[in-house]
């Protein structure tokens, strides 16, 4: 079958679209599947780079995030027959991620417990859904399932860009909130005005932290006047103190990730003098999946969607999303 392969670490010249790739093997417990569609993420980059810590497998078919038809059924499976259409849950509970420690979805075929299966809505594409785990079902666990945004909030988004980005702004307007997004060029920020955001902001540009103290005033120690709600940042570094100065009194940060570094500059006084809440979300689970393809069947949010490319193309894919040139996510079709 076809498949995008890593066979070492490094580049993105390590990944390769072969024909002959071994079919899966049938076990109990599990389902093959004929991959509809895939997506891509930015953990896929962290995978082909190599992780410390983290020994992936070699050689492996990445790809985390995919939907697809169920085409035969393992021993001791019970609920699903051939012809169902599934989203997959990338979190095999036993063995780790799908597209790191097993095989994922960047195939023709691939092989998946039954454990990890989600019926997909008729009105839900395979496109739509292999959208969501890593990206809307994060945003949604952060916003949604821990209640950290309401209506007339102001929040202010950081890469607001990629897949978490767009899924953070789509979902905070939903919720009536006041979107600040924050990218890196005027044509992002042209399309994340399209997508809902009610203010743009090019950070290479623009100082974000000033720029939101400046248009609503400087958060005051006393009261609960000036700064935004909310800010969601979800790449550290450099931003981290940034983001929290401006912030209002009470206000909170919410953060998933730091792909610009996990070790940030802290400044504790604005912590306590302001009151801020410092709020972490881990990944996602089933319930937040289901959400989102309910909220999609009705019609009620859109996924971002990019560009949808065939298999042989994959490379190019991921090297989009490596360098941000995209705004939401790259699918593969394969």
């Amino acid at each position: 079958m076809k498949a995008l392969v890593l066979s070492q670490h490094g580049g993105l010249e390590n990944l390769q679209c072969v024909t002959d790739y071994p079919m899966p093997t049938l076990q109990d417990g599990h389902v093959i599947i004929r991959v509809g569609a895939s997506s891509f993420n930015y953990h896929d980059v962290f995978t082909v780079k190599g992780m410390p810590g983290i020994k992936v497998p070699l050689p492996v078919v990445i790809g985390l995030d995919f939907a697809g038809t169920i085409t035969e059924i393992g021993g001791q499976v019970t609920g699903w027959q051939v012809g169902d259409r599934v989203l997959v849950n990338p979190l095999n509970k036993t063995k780790g991620l799908m597209g790191e420690m097993l095989d994922g979805g960047m195939a023709e075929y691939c092989l998946v417990s039954a454990e990890q299966l989600i019926k997909m809505p008729d009105a839900v594409s395979f496109e739509q859904a292999a959208s969501l785990p890593v990206a809307y079902g994060t945003a949604h666990r952060m916003l949604i399932t821990h209640n950290t945004v309401k209506k007339g909030d102001r929040v202010l988004i950081l890469g607001a860009s990629g897949g978490v980005g767009t899924g953070c702004v789509i979902l905070a307007k939903k919720l009536g909130a006041e979107v600040i997004a924050c990218a890196s060029s005027a044509e992002k920020l042209a399309r994340l005005k399209e997508i809902g955001a009610d203010e743009v902001i090019n950070y290479k540009d623009v100082d974000f932290s000033k720029w939101a103290v400046e248009k609503y005033g400087k958060p005051q120690r006393r009261n609960y006047e000036g700064g935004v709600d909310v800010v969601i940042n979800f790449t550290g570094g450099d931003t981290w103190v940034p983001s929290l100065r401006c912030l209002k009194r009470g206000g909170k940060l919410l953060v998933c990730g730091a792909t610009a570094g996990h070790d940030p500059k802290e400044y504790l006084r604005y912590v306590w003098s302001f009151e801020l809440q410092i709020i972490g979300s881990n990944s996602f689970y089933m319930d937040n999946l289901t959400a989102l393809m309910d909220m999609i069947s009705k019609g009620e949010i859109t996924p971002m969607i990019d560009k949808i490319l065939p298999l042989e193309q994959a490379s190019e894919g991921l090297r989009l999303i490596q360098d941000r040139e995209v705004l939401g996510k790259v699918i593969i079709t394969p």
